[in-house]
């Protein structure tokens, strides 16, 4: 017997195309996280500004107002077919940062310019890997793979945040750049290797509907299922109340609230990561046992509340803890909502499903939008108060509105 066999939570590793998969999106995250160190702290420092720290964050995010596109073209051309050429563009933006740190060009303004580009490509990236997972995963390996797959980010967050603070402490910006565009160039590589199981017929059906009318469809469907537009409500409600504190926030918490310099800011990002980690196989262990609803509406209070506790903390070490333990209960929210996704989804319409989905993240950059000029006013702690009380009573309200079909015992969304 196999380690994959004998060894539940790696049992989706038994499907080959998971084996180029999860290595290629590790890889992806990885330079994702190393990149926004190096950028975030460089714009910081740039220009001392908080909002402007703020608005550099919001950028990562402008391309959830165009994912469902992303969502229509997976749908139409395949899935692995875009994220090779979205992985492609990764590597172009990459190096051309890095010449601009190796030639000390760098400046707000181009930096700005390309992180725009980044930002129109990057936020669909998680939609396009939860797509193939679901394409090429059978059924009962889906809760197990979904969580595995959320490690790649998850252990991205600590090796590629605390790469990156050293890289560039060690090296310098344009240095930790050549790193970056190398990992990106690898992963590129790996995914041209995954394989997949595709409906010819889903494309070809779709190749007689205009653009405007394929995503129609697709709103029109996700509103019309109860349970789906519940899940998109909450994943709005935490990516423009939860994510911004514990996200791109984080430098100025470093810096003004603990004096830290970028590797302690490192360190932070790591705490909460490997708090996410923790989850994550917890899930890949145990999450066929979970009612995925529950689990995810009780750990989006959870997440809030700790939230609450980290915007009041003034010890990097407790702040730290509060980081992990806020990681770790939002795996246990972020997980089910995306196995629910796949699972309510009708196949024909699963890209569009997540590329409506992807728009959900567009609550953070106006959750950062609305965060820095809080904090420049009120401070990080108020700012932090308000966001948590927000997202706890919203959560609320859908738990109550939506309750036979997310809290029921016997509902669907929360079958084993």
């Amino acid at each position: 017997m196999t380690l994959t066999a004998r060894v539940a939570a790696l049992a989706p590793f038994q499907v080959r195309s998971f084996r180029f998969q999860w290595p290629a999106d590790l890889l992806t995250s990885w330079a994702f996280e190393m990149e926004g160190v190096i950028l975030g702290w460089f714009v910081l420092v740039s220009t001392g500004s908080v909002l402007a720290l703020a608005i550099f964050g919001s950028l990562q995010f402008l391309g959830t107002l165009i994912s469902p596109l992303f969502g229509m073209a997976g749908d139409r051309i395949g899935n692995r077919n875009l994220l090779c050429l979205m992985r492609g563009t990764y590597v172009v933006v990459s190096s051309a940062l890095m010449i601009l740190f190796l030639l000390d060009w760098a400046a707000p303004a181009p930096v700005f310019g390309l992180a725009t580009i980044m930002g129109l490509v990057r936020p669909s990236d998680i939609t396009l890997r939860n797509l193939l997972v679901g394409e090429t995963m059978p059924a009962e390996y889906l809760m197990r793979a979904m969580g595995v797959s959320r490690t790649t980010a998850d252990t991205a967050r600590i090796v590629g945040a605390l790469t990156g603070a050293g890289l560039v402490a060690a090296l310098g910006a344009g240095l930790a750049y050549v790193a970056v565009s190398s990992v990106y160039a690898v992963s590129l590589v790996l995914t041209l290797n995954v394989g997949l199981r595709r409906v010819r017929m889903i494309g070809e059906r779709l190749a007689h509907d205009s653009p405007i009318k394929a995503l129609r469809q697709g709103f029109a469907y996700v509103w019309s299922t109860p349970d789906m537009r519940a899940l998109m409500l909450l994943a709005f409600l935490v990516n423009f109340a939860a994510y911004p504190l514990v996200g791109s926030l984080l430098a100025f918490v470093a810096r003004d609230v603990y004096g830290l310099d970028q590797t302690g800011l490192g360190w932070l990002i790591a705490s909460f990561a490997g708090g996410a980690l923790m989850g994550s196989i917890a899930i890949s262990i145990h999450g066929p046992s979970i009612r995925p609803a529950r689990t995810m509406l009780a750990c989006a209070v959870g997440w809030f509340a700790l939230n609450l506790v980290f915007a009041w903390v003034t010890s990097p070490l407790f702040g730290a803890l509060v980081l992990f333990a806020g990681g770790f209960v939002q795996s246990f929210c972020m997980i089910p909502m995306a196995v629910l996704l796949l699972r309510v989804a009708d196949p024909s319409f699963r890209g569009r499903v997540m590329g409506v989905r992807m728009l959900a993240v567009y609550g953070m950059p106006l959750g950062l939008l609305l965060a820095g000029p809080l904090i420049e006013a009120l401070g990080f702690a108020v700012t932090g108060t308000f966001f948590s009380a927000v997202g706890v009573a919203c959560t609320l309200l859908i738990a109550v509105n939506w309750r036979v079909h997310l809290w029921r015992p016997a509902a669907a969304a929360n079958v084993r």
